[in-house]
C-alpha cells in the first residue's frame, strides 16, 4: 500500500472514531439540558441535515482549489465542533455543535476523491474498500470507547473526539500531499464546472451517474432504515439489551468491514461493476424480506450475513463507479452529491421506521425496506447493468466490457 492511500485510509479512520465516540451518548447528554424526545431527534438530524448541504459543497470545492486544502478546514472544523460540544453548558449549544460539524464533517466524498485521484480505474474499488473498511473500523471501536469513557462525565468523550480531530489536523497538514498537482489543476482548469447548485444537480439528470446517484438514494434508505430502527426492533422482538443489541450490530459492522477491507478487490477483479451492484440490490432486497420474518435470534444472525456483504458491496462500488462514469474534474462534487443523498436518507428513515415499526409492527421495516429493494433491482437491471458507459469503464480498466447495452 502506499504512502498517500495508507494516510488517506488513517485519516478517516481516526475522523470516524471521533465522530463515533460521542454519537450513541447525545440522547444522554441532551438530557442533562432538560430535553425530550422530541428536541433530542432533531438534534440528532441537524447533523445529517447540515451534512446534506455541505458535503457537495465541500466536493466541489476539492474539485477547484484542491483536496488537502479542503481536508484542512473540514477537519478544524470538526475539532472546533466537538470542542464546543465538550465546552458546552445549554441545549443551543450542543445544537450549535453538531451543526457546525455536520457541515464540515460531510469531507468523506473528499477523501474519496482523493483515492480516487491517486488510484487506477481497476484499482479503484479495492481503494474505495479500503476506506469503508476504515469507516467501519473506527464505528466499532469508537462507541464502546465512548462508553466507557462517558463515566467520567459526557464531555469527557467529546474532548478525547476533539483531541482525535486535532491529531488529524496535524497528520494531513505534516503527512498528507495533495493528489491535485499543479499539472492536473491547470488541466482541469478550462473544464471545471460552475460552483452552483443547478451544476451540482445537473449530475442526476445524466442518463447513467444519475441512475447511480437513484440508487444511491433508494439503497441508503432501505439501509438506513435497517441501522437506525434495529435497536428497537430488537428490544420489542426478541428483548435484547443494549449490550446483546451492541454485539449484533458489531458482527454486522465486523461483516462489513471484512467485505470492503479484503473482499471488495477480489470481487471486481473478477466481476463487472455493474454486475455487481445488480445482484447485490437483488441479495439486500431478500434477505431484509428475511429480516422481515425470522423468529429467533439465530436465524436473524444468519439472515444479516448477506445483508452486511452485500451493503459493503453497494456501499463502494456504487462510489467507485461514480468516479469514473464523469470527468476528472467532477470527481469531488459527484462523490459530495452522492453523501449529501444519504445524508437525506438518514434524517428521513428514524421517522419512517419508528412509524413502521410502531404501527405495523416489527416485520413491517424489513417488509417495507425489502419490498423497496425489490422494485429498485428492476430497475438497476433495466438501466445499469450493461449499460454503454459501463462496457466503456470496463474497457478502460482492462477487464471484459459488459454486454451489449440495454437502450434506455
Amino acid at each position: 500500500m502506499n504512502k498517500r492511500l495508507f494516510s488517506v485510509i488513517l485519516i478517516v479512520f481516526i475522523d470516524l472514531l471521533g465522530f463515533s465516540l460521542i454519537l450513541p451518548l447525545l440522547p444522554y447528554y441532551a438530557e442533562t439540558f432538560g430535553s425530550n424526545e422530541f428536541v433530542t431527534g432533531l438534534l440528532v438530524a441537524s447533523y445529517a441535515a447540515m451534512q446534506l448541504i455541505g458535503a457537495p459543497i465541500l466536493g466541489r470545492l476539492s474539485d477547484r482549489f484542491g483536496r488537502r486544502p479542503i481536508l484542512l478546514v473540514s477537519i478544524f472544523g470538526t475539532f472546533l465542533g466537538f470542542l464546543l460540544l465538550g465546552l458546552a453548558n445549554s441545549l443551543w449549544m450542543l445544537f450549535a455543535s453538531r451543526i457546525l460539524d455536520g457541515f464540515t464533517g460531510g469531507n468523506l466524498s473528499v477523501a474519496q476523491a482523493y483515492i480516487a485521484d491517486v488510484t487506477d480505474e481497476k484499482n479503484r474499488s479495492k481503494g474505495l474498500g479500503l476506506i469503508g473498511a476504515a469507516f467501519g473500523l473506527g464505528f466499532i471501536i469508537g462507541p464502546v470507547t465512548g462508553g466507557f469513557l462517558s463515566q467520567w462525565g459526557y464531555p469527557v468523550p467529546a474532548f478525547v473526539a476533539a483531541a482525535l480531530a486535532f491529531v488529524n489536523l496535524v497528520l494531513v497538514a505534516a503527512w498528507l500531499p495533495e493528489s491535485l498537482t499543479a499539472e492536473k489543476r491547470d488541466q482541469m482548469l478550462e473544464k471545471r464546472p460552475a460552483f452552483t447548485l443547478s451544476a451540482l444537480l445537473q449530475a442526476l439528470k445524466r442518463p447513467f451517474s444519475g441512475s447511480l446517484l437513484i440508487t444511491r438514494f433508494f439503497f441508503g434508505l432501505a439501509f438506513a432504515i435497517f441501522q437506525t430502527i434495529f435497536t428497537l426492533y430488537a428490544l420489542k422482538k426478541f428483548q435484547l439489551d443494549a449490550q446483546d443489541t451492541g454485539l449484533v450490530l458489531t458482527y454486522v459492522g465486523v461483516l462489513s468491514v471484512f467485505v470492503q477491507g479484503f473482499l471488495i478487490g477480489r470481487l471486481t477483479q473478477r466481476f463487472r461493476e455493474d454486475v455487481l451492484i445488480a445482484v447485490s440490490v437483488i441479495i439486500m432486497a431478500v434477505s431484509l424480506l428475511g429480516w422481515a420474518v425470522v423468529s429467533s435470534v439465530f436465524w436473524l444472525l444468519v439472515i444479516l450475513t448477506p445483508t452486511a456483504m452485500a451493503g459493503g458491496i453497494l456501499n463502494t462500488v456504487l462510489a467507485s463507479t461514480l468516479t469514473k462514469a464523469v470527468e476528472p474534474q467532477e470527481v469531488g462534487g459527484i462523490l459530495g452529491l452522492a453523501a449529501s443523498i444519504e445524508s437525506l436518507t438518514r434524517v428521513i428513515a428514524p421517522t419512517l421506521g419508528g412509524a413502521l415499526l410502531g404501527g405495523l409492527g416489527t416485520w413491517a421495516p424489513g417488509a417495507f425496506s425489502g419490498g423497496l429493494l425489490a422494485l429498485l433491482s428492476f430497475y438497476v437491471w433495466r438501466v445499469i447493468y450493461g449499460h454503454p458507459i459501463a462496457a466503456e469503464i470496463r474497457a478502460k480498466a482492462g477487464s471484459p466490457v459488459a454486454p451489449a447495452a440495454i437502450s434506455e
